[in-house]
């Protein structure tokens, strides 16, 4: 008997392409003896009821076909279940497919790791902030002048896509000023003034910015980087070198591991997974071997 896959779709992701990639890997599916269920909501409260429900069916596994979004969403109605979580990278960011090893646009990689059915189990991330909201996360959570870069970017009807994040980044530089965080880690209480402080689980956020350099998803460790006061052409420096990772060598930045995190911060927004959460303070829980996920096969 074939396996029923059960897959969320984002038909806005891709600039609207994600819904027609989400056929086309159905058919790929169906060619291998896979059948696929679509699921795709009017809202973000429907998408998420639909999973649940498909996972409380009994699906064999769930599909986040999107970005970065999509796949935060699957993975609230798939952690701490059996059902594992493949992701066919749609979307605009696509950091935590990246980071399992899916390539953007790969529908025929996605119905091979789903017909090969190979599992893995890695760590999830649960933050709750100051006004009671709970998010489970698999990537980065970030605060400071990345949230609120996404602030600014959100409230923008144009560009779209990347372009409106960097305008959002030129638009905070003028403004923006280091907050003076405190944050708590496994009980050790640090403060100090930062440009942005992030905790990983994985790697990286917005499109490839490896913020979390060093960061693995099944070491049951948070990475926690602070980027600290800093003049803002030294920021402008700094911020290029993020895309390889080597921001984390620049004396401006600290790395810390840990489990348990809280992070404060006067008036400032928290995201994970690119979505936004809610007010600091928060407080961040890591949940080792949460999240069972389908990856591909690494290339020799």
């Amino acid at each position: 008997m074939g396996k029923k896959i059960a897959v969320l779709v984002n038909p806005t992701s891709g600039k609207g392409k994600g819904g027609q990639a989400a056929t086309e890997l159905a058919g790929r599916l169906r060619d291998n003896g896979i059948e696929a269920a679509f699921l795709v909501g009017t809202s973000a409260d429907e998408a998420l009821a639909l999973t649940q429900q498909a996972v409380a069916d009994g699906v064999d596994a769930v599909v986040a076909a999107g970005g970065d979004g999509t796949v935060n969403l699957a993975v609230q109605a798939v952690v701490n279940t059996e059902i594992p979580l493949a992701i066919a990278a749609l979307g605009t960011g696509n950091d935590n497919a990246a980071t399992l090893g899916y390539q953007k646009g790969d529908l025929g990689g996605v119905a091979d790791a789903l017909t090969k059915f190979e599992l893995r189990t890695i760590d999830a991330g649960k933050v709750r902030t100051d006004d009671g909201t709970e998010r489970w996360f698999m990537g980065v959570l970030s605060s400071g002048f990345d949230s609120c870069v996404n602030e600014t970017a959100n409230d923008m009807k144009w560009p779209k896509g990347e372009a409106r994040y960097f305008i959002g980044i030129l638009k905070e530089l003028g403004t923006f000023k280091p907050l003076p965080y405190r944050v708590t880690i496994d009980g050790e209480e640090i403060q100090a003034k930062g440009m942005l402080v992030a905790v990983g689980n994985g790697i990286s956020y917005g499109g490839g910015m490896k913020v979390c350099a060093g960061a693995e998803i099944d070491d049951g460790l948070f990475t926690v980087t602070w980027l600290h006061d800093v003049k803002k052409l030294d920021f402008l420096r700094v911020f290029p070198r993020v895309y390889k990772g080597t921001h984390i060598d620049h004396h401006s930045v600290s790395q810390y591991t840990g489990k348990h995190i809280r992070l404060e911060a006067p008036e400032q927004i928290v995201y994970a997974d690119g979505e936004r959460i809610g007010p600091l303070p928060a407080d961040i829980t890591m949940h080792p071997g949460a999240l069972k996920v389908i990856a591909p096969a690494k290339k020799p």
